[in-house]
């Protein structure tokens, strides 16, 4: 078969966003921050506390990490030498699920289950030492609420977890008695935050200039620093450190392939930025427009982001790799010319996630610098996506050139990945 060209290009025009576009979307995610300040409810930013600003470089000791975002729950201990400096000089993890071994996390299990499996962990990092004092910061990645820098409270489970009694507890409060019942009397969780907040923390204590801090990968978040917002505690520098659950802003441009895909998603409505920006659902959209092109509406193919990078990084004369990935998935043995439209389909869809996760930072550079002149600053940046994705980076730095011109030259992003473990442990510093 042969693709129809006029249907690609009017699929690609869907998928392509003009420098207009993107600065309308950029007011209106600044628009959305200048709500949510007054009245986080006039706004579809979450614009969560975490009351705690930046560090100063100073903060120094050994701390505890409990890094809990997931199944894979990491403990490490963490000497910070302050200036950015710092040592890992243990580090144990295990899931919190092996099938037909244990499980920690489905509805059979329980709150007392899950948080003595921590406590072994936590047990296991300090070598069984009952003497040493350590405090410990938690990066817990799950929906809650908060009101002060050691007081999370799980408002409900995501990522598949169902473990009954957590859901409206102090996760803390839930450790500490876990620590208790193993005899541990000598560890201290002092601090919660979440795990965008971690990447914010862990880049700022390594370099100056950073105010924001940005997951993009599977899914997708940003947290930044609001200058005008100040805890009474004064953990931290610059204001507070404000998560924005930026993946559920909602004032956006969707094509007719987002609003598909959002109504038959399982929770329609909802997270529609994420929707179109994040690696869980890249290759959706890439499954629905090739359907079209393929004459196979509706069908699934089960393209991935992994998939898409692969087949964007293929650059023999014949497309070899990517006409395996497209065969495999599809069941169609593609011309090369077919197959470099496949390609431009990727790109388009990965370039557009880049350049629209681009206005949720330019919206935020021009509400934190109202109208002085934009600071040379790095935004930092963890996650798989804007690591290893082909197009990703250059068209952040391209969208950023666009919206702030001049004045952005020295604006860029930077990564920092592993954020989460020592994000806590400053976390636990700033707090003693």
């Amino acid at each position: 078969m042969s693709i129809d060209e006029k249907k690609f290009k009017e699929i690609i025009a869907e998928f392509t966003l003009t420098g207009e576009q993107l600065r309308e979307i950029a007011a209106n995610f600044r628009q959305d921050l200048q709500l949510g300040l007054k009245n986080p409810d006039d706004s579809s930013l979450r614009m969560l506390k975490s009351y705690v600003g930046l560090p100063d470089g100073t903060e120094h000791g050994e701390f505890l990490a409990l890094d809990f975002g997931g199944t894979n729950v990491r403990v490490s201990r963490i000497r910070l030498e302050g200036e950015g400096r710092f040592e890992i000089t243990k580090r144990v993890g295990e899931p919190l699920i092996i099938p037909g071994k244990y499980d920690y996390i489905g509805k059979d299990s329980t709150a007392e289950q899950m948080f003595d499996f921590l406590a072994k962990l936590i047990d296991e990092a300090i070598d069984n030492e009952r003497e040493k004092k350590f405090y410990l910061g938690h990066t817990f990645s799950f929906p809650s609420s908060q009101d002060d820098l050691n007081n999370a409270r799980l408002i409900i489970w995501t990522k598949e977890f169902a473990t009954p009694g957590v859901e409206g507890e102090v996760v803390n409060d839930l450790l500490t008695a876990a620590l208790k019942r193993r005899g541990i009397e000598n560890v201290e969780p002092v601090a919660v935050i979440n795990d965008t907040v971690a990447v914010l923390l862990s880049a700022a204590y390594k370099n100056s200039g950073i105010y924001i801090g940005s997951i993009y990968a599977t899914g997708h978040n940003t947290c930044y620093i609001e200058p005008t917002i100040h805890d009474p505690k004064g953990f931290g520098k610059g204001g507070m450190i404000l998560n924005l659950e930026s993946g559920g802003f909602m004032k956006l441009a969707p094509n007719r392939f987002d609003l598909e895909f959002d109504k038959r998603s399982e929770k329609p409505g909802e997270q529609r930025f994420e929707k179109m920006v994040s690696g869980r659902y890249m290759g959706e959209l890439l499954d629905m427009a090739t359907a079209e092109l393929l004459n196979d509406v509706g069908k699934i193919y089960g393209f991935t982001s992994i998939d898409m990078s692969a087949i964007i990084s293929d650059e023999t004369p014949d497309l070899k790799k990517a006409a395996e990935i497209v065969e495999e998935k599809t069941g169609h043995k593609l011309e090369t010319d077919d197959l470099k439209k496949i390609k431009e389909l990727s790109s388009a869809i990965v370039i557009r996630s880049a350049r629209l996760v681009t206005t949720s930072f330019v919206g935020i550079i021009w509400q934190r610098t109202g109208n002085k002149k934009i600071e040379p600053q790095h935004i930092a940046i963890d996650g798989s996506v804007y690591e290893k994705m082909p197009l990703v980076k250059e068209n952040i730095a391209h969208a950023l050139s666009e919206l702030l011109g001049e004045e952005g030259a020295g604006v860029d992003t930077i990564l920092d990945n592993g954020g989460s473990g020592l994000g806590a442990a400053i976390a636990a510093a700033m707090a003693v």
